[in-house]
């Protein structure tokens, strides 16, 4: 293991997304959400999708010259079609239209369409919040889940993330999860570690639950809460696929496959401008008191912190200077 800043590894990311097809708004946009994932040690959205972004802008399966299209088929309702390409780009495209529209109606929904897996879905939703705005996201992926009862994958682990700002130019509440009881990712890390996965996490191939993560990878995982969460992953696939017109979970490929068909997910996001209510920011400020009031209590997020510099597998590291140099992913 070796220690890193977060300087380095925008700048190394970046440059390996230019070598392997990204053009330079793309590039940077990817790069400054993997610096983000890092900062806050979100491993699973960070240097860890480098390599797949490299290999599938080779082959295609995300196009890094895209340029998102922006348009307003309602005034409060924004879409932006990611033309196949990265979402982060296409994100930014829209924010600040959708920003507006919230400013004079009081909410607008922004619709992205299109696009490539969004990986931290909270990233988007906070620089909302960061605005001023509150944010609800939603986005779908390759299908993984199972309808309770059932063995067939319908959905995928569809994250919801809701963020809010305090009044004062900052976060009260920062929210992600998936809406199964892990993410994808921590089953193929555990199965890459060797490792087992706690019962309750998954399901094999017939339905039966499961503490090895290769049987799960073959099966399905388990919606939160059981019914509960299985009925926020259809929201979030009703949103994120039916209102932009991208694909069902059910019809999107594995999203660290190299090659293949776009990923062409939807992210759907709802945007409330709070500043209506005169008192919000000091109700928001009562409710946070309140839930703090115990010791270790706290609202979702208040005890996140950034850091500058964090530690990188050797692997990874040596991996991401490949990728930064040569013209090919490495194998």
């Amino acid at each position: 293991m070796s220690h890193h800043t977060l300087d380095e590894i925008e700048t190394l990311t970046r440059a390996a997304l230019r070598k392997h097809g990204a053009n330079e708004f793309a590039a940077a946009e990817v790069a400054r959400a993997v610096r983000v994932a890092e900062s806050f040690g979100n491993k699973i959205c960070g240097l860890y999708y480098v390599e797949s972004y490299c290999q599938q802008l080779q082959s295609g399966r995300v196009r890094g010259d895209a340029t998102p299209i922006v348009s307003s088929p309602r005034p409060a309702a924004i879409h932006v079609d990611a033309g196949f390409g990265f979402a982060q780009p296409a994100f930014a495209y829209g924010m600040i239209t959708v920003l507006d529209a919230a400013r004079q109606f009081g909410a607008a929904t922004l619709a992205v369409a299109h696009a490539h897996t969004c990986t931290s879905l909270g990233y988007f939703t906070e620089q909302i919040a960061q605005a001023g705005c509150i944010a609800i996201g939603f986005t779908n992926a390759s299908p993984i889940v199972a309808a309770p009862g059932g063995k067939t994958r319908v959905i995928g682990t569809n994250p919801i993330a809701f963020s809010v700002p305090d009044g004062k130019g900052g976060l009260a509440m920062q929210f992600d999860q998936s809406t199964t009881t892990v993410a994808l990712g921590k089953i193929t890390m555990a199965k890459a570690a060797g490792t087992t996965i706690p019962e309750g996490w998954a399901l094999d191939a017939e339905g039966e639950p499961t503490t090895d993560p290769e049987a799960a990878l073959q099966g399905s995982l388990v919606s939160m809460g059981g019914y509960k969460g299985w009925g926020f992953g259809l929201m979030a696939e009703i949103l994120a696929a039916g209102m932009t017109g991208s694909l069902l979970s059910r019809d999107v490929k594995p999203l660290k496959a190299p090659e293949g068909a776009p990923h062409d997910l939807g992210q759907f996001y709802i945007v409330i401008d709070p500043s209506s209510a005169s008192d919000f920011g000091a109700r928001v400020r009562a409710l946070a008191e309140a839930v703090s009031v115990d010791e270790g209590a706290r609202m979702p997020g208040q005890k996140r912190k950034s850091t500058q510099k964090v530690e990188v597998s050797d692997e990874i590291w040596k991996q991401l200077q490949r990728l930064a140099e040569d013209s090919k992913p490495s194998a």
